[in-house]
């Protein structure tokens, strides 16, 4: 097939050199002259063959906004518009239905891989019509890993999103109990080889996972993981599936649990916790540690008389 790809960063990039390997015709452009194959978006569509098919690879919100509304107004009735990034489901419902007024269609395509998916894969969770689907399948089979697994068609527009949402939330438990896990068996005093034991686990467990042997490699590179500070980020997703669980009424306690360990990691000195650290103080007389790091003497614990 013959397709343009706009957004060639990590992921981008990526995506179209295995398309490209795959037989595909990719005309590609970025804001990057060095990467790019056309100046212009308006290049990129007069190369491609109508009825078109161009992917959208980049950052979600106004980048995609823009994107997709520049799109409606070069494209034709027929044409397909593809957004492959981390966009919100809603917004996936509103740009579908913008892109319908024109005739164009657009499915929206939850992308998991990262800088692996070059050589493995992409796992693709897809959202839109049957016909739109059934049109893109010779795209989505490059794509994908080799085997029965890692595509789906999820559902109407925005279940793609919806789905990699999801799939992100779960992620970010995944990720904070192997955190957890690795932060008790360094604190233990018994356990005197943390990393073997990870690598222990990476086979036979039921916790076995690629996550666990990302986990390995980082390690092994790092066995104390001194070189790395203790601030995660977010990606926003983590925070749209809470309000999405809000919305539903459904009950994500890890997950969101997750996502606020995520905000406590990015506090050198937590407000929460001073006061926290107060009040032990003044109920419990406990010792605290002033802001210059020496302890501060206990407090009368004696109860206010009423």
């Amino acid at each position: 097939m013959e397709l343009g790809m706009i957004g060639l960063g990590r992921m981008g990039g990526n995506m179209a050199e295995r398309l490209r390997r795959g037989g595909h015709t990719v005309v590609g452009f970025d804001n990057n002259p060095d990467v790019s194959d056309v100046a212009t978006l308006e290049e990129l569509v007069q190369r491609l063959a109508a009825p078109r098919v161009v992917w959208v690879m980049v950052p979600a919100g106004e980048p995609t906004q823009a994107t997709v509304t520049r799109l409606g107004e070069v494209l034709e009735s027929g044409d397909l518009v593809i957004d492959g990034g981390n966009s919100h489901y809603i917004d996936d419902q509103k740009h579908g239905a913008e892109l319908a007024e024109k005739g164009i269609g657009f499915v929206d395509c939850g992308v998991s891989g990262g800088v692996w998916g070059l050589q493995n894969g992409y796992a693709l969770m897809v959202g839109g019509s049957e016909d739109s689907v059934r049109r893109l399948m010779p795209i989505f089979e490059t794509l994908k890993p080799e085997g029965d697994f890692g595509f789906v068609h999820s559902g109407k527009i925005g279940a793609g999103h919806f789905a990699k949402m999801v799939h992100n939330g779960i992620e970010y438990a995944m990720m904070q109990a192997f955190g957890e896990g690795y932060e008790l068996l360094e604190a233990s005093d018994v356990v005197t080889d943390v990393p073997a034991t990870f690598l222990s686990w990476q086979e036979g467990t039921v916790i076995r996972s690629w996550l666990l042997d990302l986990m390995n490699r980082a390690l092994a590179g790092d066995p104390k993981l001194a070189e790395l500070r203790g601030y995660a980020n977010d990606s926003g997703e983590g925070r749209w599936t809470v309000q999405a669980a809000v919305d539903h009424a459904v009950p994500l306690p890890a997950i969101t649990a997750s996502l606020f360990a995520r905000f406590a990691s990015r506090q050198d000195d937590s407000p929460a916790m001073k006061v926290v650290a107060a009040l032990r103080n003044q109920f419990g007389g406990h010792a605290i540690e002033s802001a210059k790091g020496a302890d501060a003497p206990g407090a009368d614990v004696d109860p206010p008389k009423v």
